[in-house]
């Protein structure tokens, strides 16, 4: 089955994506294609017309058109927390979770083997199916119209996933800024363990120099650190000239 026979049989199928997208393809085919996985493909003597290549086209679009975001929307971030930052946006954990929400899954060409073996949830392949989605955008539009699609899927999660990133480095970050200017470490005080045992809740503090400089809670005693030294660095600019008298 050819690609214009497919776009014609799936075209109600397409138009329902096309709603969900909030975007109308010149060259529908596109769309049709970057749907198209290559166990489907195989299966039809077509090994060559799958979505293989949108998908490389929509990852360097992704990585270019977030990396582009961040900077102009976080200009304070370093490269390399910009760069972990693009990371946990783009990688497949996350594309799928973004494919899932326009139910990507519903509307792919699977060989039978892989649609049998519940291949419209695999994380791997909703993730490719949306980069190719948005290689397919790519190639009919321009880079503006893709920029406002991406936009509009990706800058709600930002927030979060750079407060998640800041929480996850923040000991290295605060032990990186106290060695370098007094050559000594912080450590880390459990103040509180409360709950039961299926559901504690530990309070955290960083002491240093026999002073306590922050705390943080959560559910495990590792993100209660890390929420400690995430509450100090926000005023670790007063702590070192504190200690620096």
């Amino acid at each position: 089955m050819d690609i214009d026979s497919l776009v014609q049989r799936n075209k109600d199928e397409l138009a329902l994506l096309e709603q969900l997208l909030e975007y109308r393809f010149t060259d529908l085919r596109l769309l049709q294609k970057a749907l198209i996985h290559s166990s489907f493909a195989f299966e039809q003597a077509q090994i060559d017309k799958n979505n293989e290549i949108l998908e490389f086209l929509g990852d360097a679009v992704l990585d270019l058109v977030i990396g582009h975001i961040l900077c102009s929307r976080f200009p304070q971030m370093q490269e390399g927390e910009l760069t972990r930052l693009r990371s946990s946006l783009v990688n497949e954990t996350h594309l799928a979770l973004m494919a899932k929400e326009l139910h990507l899954g519903d509307y792919l060409c699977l060989g039978k083997g892989e649609d049998a073996s519940n291949g419209r949830k695999k994380s791997s392949i909703l993730s490719c199916a949306y980069e190719a989605v948005i290689g397919a955008i790519f190639e009919d539009s321009d880079y503006v119209t893709v920029e406002a699609i991406i936009s509009r899927f990706f800058i709600p999660t930002m927030d979060s996933k750079k407060e998640e990133l800041l929480i996850a480095d923040a000991k290295s970050r605060l032990q990186e800024a106290l060695q370098e200017k007094f050559n000594e470490a912080p450590s880390y005080r459990l103040d509180k363990e409360e709950g039961p045992s299926h559901q504690k809740v530990f309070t955290v503090s960083v002491v240093f120099r026999e002073q306590s400089l922050g705390s943080g809670t959560a559910g495990s005693k590792k993100e209660a650190e890390q929420r400690a030294a995430a509450a100090t660095l926000v005023d670790l600019d007063d702590a070192i000239a504190h200690f620096s008298d």
